[in-house]
C-alpha cells in the first residue's frame, strides 16, 4: 500500500520522535571499479561522513561495514557473510537499534542533509504509515533514504528470513512491497553516487556559487571537530566592516579574534554573536574617526577596502 505525504505547513518546525540510524556502507561498488566508495571525497569530506552528519542527532548510529575512522562516533556491524546484500546488512544493523523509528540510509548520498532526515521522521510521526521514503527526480523509490517503524522492519525481515532461509541476496523490493509506505519527493537528497560521472557531478555542484560557502563551512567544522551553528551573515558583515573601516588584512584577523574570544566566553552561538557585535562596533568607531580626521583636514573621506595604509614593517 502506498500514499504520498500531504503538503501540510512547510513553515512549521518538524516534530518527530527519537530515532536510530542504520547506514549501509559495505557494498562492492562495482560501477566504481571496486573503489572504496564510502571513503571517496566530495567537497573535502568522505561520502560516509557527509551522511553521518545528516543523521547526527540519531540516538544510535550503526554503520554496516568494516570499521574505519569517521567524523563522529558510530557503532559498527557486519552482515554474515559479508557482501550478503542490503537486506542482510539491514538485518545486521537492526540488531543494535532500540528506538521505535529507524532511519535507513546508504553511504553514497552527497547532498543528504539533516533537513531531509527530519522531514522523513516528521512525516512518519503524523501518519499511520510503516515507513516514509524519498523518491528521486524520476519518481523512483529510494528505500535507502527512508524512515521506518522499527517493529515493521523486524517483522518483515523475520518473515523473509523464514520464507527464504536467510536474507542473503534478497532485493530491497521484497521488503518494501510488504510495508505500508508513504513518499516524499526530493530529487536533490536522493542523488547517489554510483559512477565516477556521478562523483564528478556532485563535486561540480558543490562548487557552484550558491552552495560553496555552506559546503566549505560544513567541511571545515567536520575537519576541526566543531559542532556549532553560527550566523555566517554576522561574521561576513564583520569581515566587511573590518576590511572597509580598518584595512583589508583586518578582516581575517578580526574574525579569528572573535572566534578566540567566543571560545574564552564558553563558546556557543550567543558567545560568537556577542563577540562579533563588539568587534563590529569597534570597526565602525574606527571608520568614523578616520572620516572625522579627513574632514578636519579638508580631504575626502577615505573609503574602500584599502582605506588605511598598510603599516606592517614589511609593507612595500
Amino acid at each position: 500500500m502506498t500514499s504520498h505525504e500531504p503538503s501540510g505547513d512547510r513553515g512549521a518546525a518538524p516534530v518527530y520522535d527519537a530515532y536510530d540510524a542504520v547506514v549501509l556502507a559495505g557494498g562492492a561498488a562495482r560501477r566504481l571499479g571496486g573503489a572504496d566508495k564510502p571513503g571517496v571525497h566530495v567537497g573535502g569530506r568522505a561520502l560516509l561522513d557527509r551522511v553521518l552528519t545528516a543523521c547526527a542527532d540519531a540516538r544510535t548510529t550503526v554503520v554496516v561495514a568494516d570499521s574505519r575512522p569517521t567524523a563522529r562516533p558510530v557503532r559498527w556491524a557486519r552482515e554474515d557473510p559479508p557482501g550478503g546484500g542490503p537486506l542482510a546488512a539491514l538485518g545486521a544493523g537492526l540488531h543494535h537499534t532500540t528506538a521505535e523509528q529507524t532511519v535507513v540510509l546508504s553511504a553514497d548520498l552527497p547532498f543528504l542533509g539533516a533537513t531531509t532526515v527530519r522531514r522523513l521522521l516528521s512525516a512518519l510521526h503524523v501518519s499511520d504509515a510503516e515507513g516514509v521514503l524519498v523518491t528521486d527526480a524520476d519518481g523512483r523509490d529510494q528505500p535507502l533514504v527512508a524512515a521506518y517503524r522499527t517493529h515493521a522492519l523486524r517483522r518483515e525481515l523475520a518473515a523473509l528470513a523464514t520464507e527464504h532461509g536467510s536474507l542473503t541476496g534478497l532485493p530491497l523490493r521484497r521488503l518494501t512491497a510488504a510495508l505500508h509506505l508513504t513518499r516524499v519527493p526530493d530529487p536533490v537528497a536522493s542523488f547517489d553516487c554510483d559512477t565516477w560521472d556521478d562523483i564528478a557531478t556532485a563535486r561540480a555542484r558543490i562548487r557552484e556559487h550558491g552552495h560553496v560557502l555552506d559546503e566549505w563551512i560544513s567541511a571545515a567544522k567536520d575537519e576541526l571537530g566543531i559542532d556549532l551553528d553560527v550566523d555566517t551573515g554576522v561574521l561576513l558583515d564583520l569581515a566587511r566592516d573590518a576590511a572597509h573601516g580598518v584595512a583589508r588584512p583586518a578582516a581575517p584577523l578580526t574574525t579569528f579574534l572573535v572566534g578566540y574570544a567566543a571560545a574564552q566566553a564558553g563558546g556557543g552561538p550567543e558567545a560568537v554573536a556577542e563577540a562579533a557585535r563588539k568587534a563590529v562596533a569597534l570597526a565602525l568607531r574606527w571608520a568614523d574617526e578616520a572620516d572625522e580626521t579627513d574632514k578636519a583636514a579638508g580631504a575626502e573621506p577615505a573609503t574602500g577596502p584599502d582605506a588605511t595604509a598598510d603599516t606592517r614593517p614589511d609593507a612595500g
